[in-house]
């Protein structure tokens, strides 16, 4: 029930944020057309940030688990390259209009960056010990 939740949210969002921009849509009309309060949004992600982004720790997690999976006589530099393979079958998944939308969104919205660039800064914890470990 909770990620049939998040997903209608996060489709909405995404329609209005294409339609009004990031900064031009509220909370309050996200958690209005999906039929909840602006509380029980929250309840289901921390900010609107992570309306777009939240994906984002999911996506760091099947990166490490690749470069895990990665031949252990393969460079520490080629396994870390191919791990981030994943976002290139990610991004192939998906319709190209949807990922140049998301890309400029991100790119025109500061504190999307700032939050992206956060999310990603927290993947050094899930591959620096697999690199640390194939540097040896």
């Amino acid at each position: 029930m909770r990620a049939t939740v998040q997903a209608e949210v996060v489709e909405v969002a995404h329609r209005l944020f294409t339609e009004q921009g990031f900064d031009g849509t509220t909370v309050d009309q996200i958690a209005a057309e999906v039929g909840l309060s602006r509380a029980s949004l929250f309840r289901y992600f921390g900010t609107k940030e992570d309306i777009v982004l939240g994906r984002l720790e999911e996506t760091g997690r099947q990166i490490a688990a690749e470069l895990a999976a990665r031949p252990d006589d393969e460079q520490p530099w080629d396994a870390l390259r191919r791990a981030f393979d994943v976002l290139t079958r990610i991004n192939e998944a998906a319709p190209p209009e949807q990922v140049l939308s998301y890309l400029r969104m991100l790119q025109e919205t500061p504190s999307l960056r700032a939050r992206h660039h956060e999310k990603q800064l927290g993947w050094k914890k899930l591959l620096v010990p697999e690199v640390a470990r194939r540097w040896v």
